[in-house]
């Protein structure tokens, strides 16, 4: 896994370091669907939010217009984190950053109310990646929790940023994730890209048990 680890995190730096970010397929200036599902299960000032693959996405920027004053951002790439840093200025002392990678980041047990991820576990095509993924969610997030994970739906692309992914329903999300987690709710969202493309993503809101 080490050498996968170091591979992701190589193909990622140099998509932050040679890309502008308002440039690549997967930017929205806001994670809509993701902040209503967050919403929906309860997202409140006093929540301990855990973005996944969050890099130079605006969701922090909008988790803390709404006053949440516990916001961990991990993305495999510190170029991607230093975008976001950059941008939100003397806000960026307010969120902790992690450069690792998920698979390989050391949570606490039960440190987190919501686990969120658009387009992190649907690069994960190996079954094993995928079961650690869900291992690692099940650990973070505590009883009660919930966690929003979003990524290209069945009839999505085949590929993103060049590497394969899998392509999922919220339900095969859901299979993944259980049974530490079980289905609230899903969603499906037509993303267009900035380039004029239509990319159909799914996503499912799902309970720590």
């Amino acid at each position: 896994m080490t050498g996968e680890s170091n591979d992701r995190q190589t193909h990622w730096q140099k998509v932050y370091q040679t890309r502008p970010v308002d440039a690549v397929s997967w930017y929205r200036p806001h994670l809509d669907v993701s902040l209503e599902l967050l919403d929906q299960a309860g997202l409140s000032v006093g929540s301990r939010l855990l973005d996944i693959g969050g890099g130079a996405s605006t969701l922090v920027d909008d988790l803390l217009a709404r006053g949440l004053r516990d916001i961990t951002v991990l993305d495999v790439s510190d170029a991607a984190l230093e975008i976001a840093r950059r941008r939100l200025g003397d806000r960026e002392r307010q969120v902790h950053w992690i450069a690792a990678d998920v698979l390989r980041a050391e949570f606490r047990t039960g440190a987190f109310d919501f686990w969120h991820d658009r387009a992190v576990l649907h690069f994960l095509t190996d079954p094993s990646d995928a079961a650690r993924y869900a291992a690692q969610a099940a650990l973070a997030v505590r009883t009660g929790g919930h966690a929003v994970i979003g990524g290209f739906a069945p009839d999505g692309p085949e590929r993103c940023s060049g590497l394969p992914v899998a392509r999922r329903s919220a339900g095969d999300i859901a299979a993944i994730l259980a049974p530490a987690f079980h289905l609230v709710t899903a969603r499906a969202e037509k993303h267009v890209t900035p380039g004029g493309t239509e990319q159909s993503f799914a996503y499912a809101l799902l309970r720590r048990d």
